[in-house]
């Protein structure tokens, strides 16, 4: 039968376990390891959901002081049970990127020119949008049938939402009235 995978293990473990015992005289004495602590020994880690398909596969987060030092799949989550594809293995580098967009950015229509707004002026600016256009289409009756509906604005949810955010998704666009709501996953 010839040298199989299992001789080499043997052999290689042999070895291995040889060279972690020093013999001092008759006393066996271990030989000490000087490894580094590990990167996100004071991370604090949380857990998400990949914001990339519609599978919602589980993430663990490390952050530390405020920026996002590691990411890796969640053994404990029960869609990928830690494993990633290599869009969710890459999700580090949408984090920690030069290039991302940290400031809201607004064209006027008709402009050709980006403007710099803050996060306060765009949340007031999308409250009052979404007002001017319900007030603008809502429907209190279709005929003696009291609907109370706005066909002027629908809601699409997509696969980074967890099940909590599609439900006050779905509960805030029927306080509107929004009678056009889908999900991608349905799709």
């Amino acid at each position: 039968m010839g040298f199989t995978r299992r001789d080499f293990l043997k052999i290689c473990g042999g070895v291995t376990a040889g060279a972690l015992l020093t013999p001092i005289g008759n006393l066996i004495v271990p030989t000490k390891a000087f490894a580094k602590g590990l990167k996100t020994k004071w991370g604090v880690e949380s857990t998400t959901i990949c914001p990339y398909c519609g599978v919602g596969c589980g993430l663990i987060v490390t952050a530390y002081k405020g920026r996002v030092t590691n990411t890796e799949g969640d053994p404990d989550h029960p869609i990928n049970e830690g494993s990633l594809c290599s869009k969710g293995n890459a999700l580090f580098q949408v984090a920690n990127n030069s290039r991302r967009l940290r400031t809201v950015q607004y064209r006027a229509p008709g402009s050709n020119q980006w403007e710099e707004k803050s996060w306060e002026w765009a949340i007031n600016r999308i409250a009052q949008n979404i007002k001017k256009t319900r007030d603008k289409t809502f429907k209190a009756k279709d005929g003696n049938q009291v609907v109370n509906r706005t066909e002027g604005i629908a809601v699409l949810g997509g696969a980074a939402l967890d099940s909590e955010e599609c439900y006050l998704l779905s509960k805030f666009a029927r306080s509107l009235g929004v009678v056009y709501l889908e999900h991608q996953a349905r799709i």
